[in-house]
């Protein structure tokens, strides 16, 4: 059902936690499947120095995340604006249409990081960064065979 990008991602993240202090946080999370993500980014010289993450959520949810901090590291602003759901699924080799979501919440966590960066520096381009809130998608989790997990670890 998954890659192996997927479950390498989801048995060992990358990038879970916290910055201390972050230039940026974003969060997103889906009511249907209960799926939580939060995103931080430290920016410097307008590219995104560092991205952590913590997701409550499938594995999906987990390994999306943790692709997102792996694909915007060393980006302008730009540049991981441009990074999609579709970007997120193809560096993961696929996702199940049923977890397509998954990657739509881990690009929009990332987006309004980004977007909460650019409002702290009264930066005039937050105002084009729109993060539409989600609102649910079909989805279960009764199914699936891999526990729910919170990266609260320091997976590196």
């Amino acid at each position: 059902m998954y890659s192996d990008k997927v479950m390498e991602h989801f048995k060992n993240p990358k990038n879970v936690g916290s910055i201390e202090n972050p230039d940026g946080v974003g969060q997103m999370g889906n009511p249907v499947c209960g799926d939580i993500m939060r995103m931080e980014i430290r920016v410097k010289d307008g590219r995104i120095e560092d991205a952590k993450f913590k997701t409550f959520g499938c594995g999906a949810a987990i390994a999306t995340s943790s692709m997102v901090t792996e694909l915007v590291k060393g980006k302008t602003l730009e540049e991981a604006l441009a990074i999609s759901n579709r970007t997120v699924a193809a560096a993961l080799d696929g996702l199940p249409p049923v977890k397509m979501h998954c990657s739509n919440l881990a690009a929009d966590a990332l987006h309004k990081a980004i977007k909460d960066y650019l409002v702290k520096q009264g930066d005039p381009r937050a105002d084009d960064i729109v993060v539409k809130e989600s609102e649910g998608h079909e989805h279960e989790h009764a199914h699936e065979q891999e526990p729910q997990k919170q990266g609260e670890e320091d997976g590196k």
